[in-house]
């Protein structure tokens, strides 16, 4: 019998995707939607009332594409993955966040976490569909939508390899007194991959204590054909 969404996410192997990620600032997990759900989740993207807004990337100067945030109530896939994700980054956030000495906690799970964000004015959904084409690219940013923020987030590429070239994942990470890292990811379809939407705690080696260290991420040029993805943003927006 075949493992729904809900289980595949459960059997990741999260303690060591939270090792990736306070190693190397993102972790990649194995395969999780099937090709056929890709292509369900693709297929949305034509169906104007499953969003609340659309960006023309190009129009605003963020890039070359198009995204459409998804409104309330999200698609089952959607807000299966991105409750079923949340709780276990939590763990992370709030490691973070005390490696960081912050006075800020994470809650359990994703329904009080949005109670939170509500409370503070934050209630538009942000899971995002996007679509490059040829020639499209997404500039280096950071995801933040208000005074409430998670710091990680997932991105999902939908379009099989063979339906595009270029179109890389691009990490930057701020380091002191060096040169930006750059970091380039090729997601195969169905993979999640997770990563900091604004920095992470980094151990200093003079001093043994973490300091905050900034992290943008982008796509780039997209040389043929058309690349779909998914972004899964915890927090809601203003």
């Amino acid at each position: 019998m075949s493992m729904t969404l809900e289980k595949r996410i459960g059997a990741l192997d999260w303690n060591t995707l939270a090792e990736r990620l306070h190693a190397d600032g993102y972790a990649l997990t194995k395969p999780v939607l099937r090709a056929t759900e890709c292509e369900q989740l693709i297929a949305l993207f034509a169906e104007p009332d499953h969003f609340r807004s659309t960006v023309n990337m190009r129009q605003v100067r963020f890039g070359a594409g198009i995204y459409r945030y998804f409104s309330y109530p999200l698609p089952t896939m959607v807000a299966t993955l991105r409750t079923q994700c949340y709780a276990p980054l939590a763990q992370v956030a709030n490691c973070w966040a005390e490696r960081l000495r912050l006075e800020q906690s994470y809650p359990e799970d994703l329904a009080a976490f949005l109670a939170l964000c509500h409370e503070h004015g934050q209630t538009r959904p942000t899971p995002i569909l996007f679509r490059y084409e040829q020639g499209d690219h997404n500039a280096l940013h950071q995801d933040l939508y208000g005074e409430v923020a998670f710091p990680l987030q997932v991105v999902i590429v939908l379009s099989p390899a063979r339906a595009y070239t270029g179109g890389e994942f691009v990490l930057t990470t701020q380091r002191p007194r060096a040169q930006s890292l750059v970091q380039v990811v090729t997601p195969e379809q169905g993979q999640l991959l997770v990563f900091p939407n604004r920095h992470k705690p980094v151990l200093g080696k003079s001093t043994g204590r973490y300091h905050r260290t900034n992290i943008r991420h982008g796509v780039s040029r997209l040389h043929t054909g058309a690349r779909y993805s998914l972004g899964l943003i915890f927090h809601d927006a203003q």
